[in-house]
């Protein structure tokens, strides 16, 4: 094999602790097939997801380690790239353009110089942003917006309130936005404590308030005395089991509780969950490639996304970037797990 056929990679060698991701020369995945095409990445991003998966301890499918890929194995949703080649059943897509996606939790990610992906679930790159930048958006985005709007149900225009658990997260800092700034609801609570979240959450996130969560939740809501009930409630800071009982008190009757945050210790018995009639529902980016289920929407999501952002409607949260090497990518899985990073940090290749 002549080193034209090997890419450089950062992958985890075994499930455990940082200093297992390591970097390494492996094979170019092969020629397109199909829907897919060949991307040649210039960024990526890391998420909480990628340091689950890293330790071995990420459980959101039962399988989910029966269907990864072998070790090693290269970790990463978010990418930003080129393309190189397509599949024969490619028809929106040619060598040269530049596009960005987030890709499937089965398959080798994007942790490496190139990668194959589901032409379906790629959208052209926002003319706006650079390569970092879009390699922010796309996981926190889709998660948010399946969240919004294909799980609760939000309608465009409802008076009705949202509020966002960790507005100042990468995945809270989207939602708000889309509650606010897409959907036009008329009032978004975030949780933020520090004095740089709650700027970055109203800032960037466009939330129209923030409470700070050490305090009593629902106190914090009932002292801002808001002129619409909140309907909805999105928890995006672990552990779903510690919100549930403040959310149940907090929403409306008949509202919407959504969690992407794993917990095993779920309880609703004893809250106003029945006596409100509450619809509690999980929200997983992972749900459609996983089960190879409407797996288009994630392209149309994306290309909805770059018009909102080349039209200033909506903003990067990009706020952190580091090198795409393997001293980068560890220095990213400790950051992330220290659960104090702002926005989303990004990966960019030299």
């Amino acid at each position: 094999m002549s080193s034209h056929d090997k890419m450089h990679a950062i992958a985890v060698t075994e499930y455990g602790p940082i200093t297992n991701l390591q970097s390494m020369s492996i094979p170019r995945p092969p020629s397109p097939q199909g829907h897919d095409i060949l991307v040649r990445l210039r960024a990526c991003s890391i998420n909480p997801v990628d340091t689950k998966v890293r330790a071995g301890i990420y459980d959101d499918y039962p399988d989910y380690y029966t269907r990864t890929p072998s070790l090693p194995q290269i970790l990463g949703f978010d990418g930003a790239g080129i393309i190189e080649s397509v599949g024969s059943s490619v028809t929106d897509f040619a060598p040269g353009d530049e596009v960005y996606y987030a890709g499937s939790p089965i398959r080798q990610g994007s942790n490496a110089e190139y990668q194959l992906v589901d032409s379906r679930a790629v959208a052209l790159k926002p003319k706006s942003l650079d390569w970092g930048e879009a390699a922010a958006m796309p996981l926190t985005w889709i998660t948010a917006w399946e969240a919004l709007v294909e799980r609760m149900e939000i309608q465009k225009g409802e008076q009705a309130g949202i509020l966002i658990i960790n507005g100042a997260g990468g995945v809270g800092s989207v939602a708000s936005q889309i509650a606010r700034r897409v959907l036009n609801l008329p009032v978004v609570v975030t949780t933020a404590s520090r004095e740089e979240t709650v700027a970055f959450s109203k800032d960037v996130g466009g939330a129209t308030h923030t409470i700070n969560h050490h305090n009593d939740l629902a106190e914090e809501v009932e002292k801002l005395k808001l002129e619409v009930p909140i309907k909805y409630i999105f928890i995006t800071h672990t552990p779903t089991s510690g919100y549930l009982a403040p959310a149940a008190k907090i929403c409306a009757p008949f509202g919407k509780v959504c969690s992407i945050v794993q917990d095993k210790e779920m309880s609703m018995y004893g809250t106003e969950f029945m006596a409100k009639s509450l619809t509690f529902v999980w929200a997983l980016l992972g749900t459609k490639p996983y089960y190879g289920v409407d797996v288009e929407s994630h392209g149309r999501i994306l290309r909805e996304l770059a018009g909102l952002l080349d039209q200033e409607v909506v903003r990067c949260h990009c706020r952190q970037r580091l090198k795409m090497d393997e001293e980068g990518v560890r220095e990213a899985h400790g950051i992330i797990e220290g659960g104090k990073s702002v926005g989303k940090l990004v990966l960019e290749f030299a």
